[in-house]
């Protein structure tokens, strides 16, 4: 009666407050880059920063985003942080992710349109899960962009 009492009231717990396997910092990454290998045209909605980012550099990525939309002008980030570029048609996509307790670190490197690239993404794990700590490559990093801390 007692173990069929915890059954019940496990089940009837919200999905979100039950316990769920968290996703792998690998398997975040090859989500992220999922529509880029699909040839997607638009990539990652990466203005839905919280989705991918953690807290103190999503919430930098929106005060810029709204205010370059409430004055007209555009935003600090100029294309898309996950390759690097405005425009994309990536092939020969490696990823690899080194997990060090609650940060990990990936190595994303493609080419895109004949040019090699190599970005390293710095993930923390958040109550949300894997999220984006920095993204750094040849033309610098997100948190300098950003001057976050």
């Amino acid at each position: 009666m007692y173990r069929r009492s915890i059954v019940l009231l496990l089940s009837a717990l919200p999905l979100g407050a039950q316990a769920q396997p968290q996703q792998s910092a690998q398997a975040f990454l090859e989500a992220l880059y999922a529509p880029y290998r699909a040839k997607s045209v638009t990539g990652q909605p990466y203005t839905e920063a919280e989705r991918f980012f953690e807290p103190a550099l999503a919430a930098a990525m929106q005060r810029d985003y709204q205010l370059a939309q409430k004055n007209g002008a555009p935003p600090t980030l100029n294309g898309d942080p996950f390759v690097d570029a405005q425009e994309w048609d990536v092939s020969n996509l490696s990823i690899h992710a080194a997990v060090s307790g609650e940060q990990a670190t990936g190595m994303v490197a493609f080419v895109n349109f004949k040019q090699k690239k190599t970005l390293a993404v710095e993930l923390v794990q958040t109550k949300a899960g894997w999220r984006i700590a920095d993204i750094a490559g040849a033309g610098g990093s997100l948190r300098a962009l950003y001057k976050v801390k």
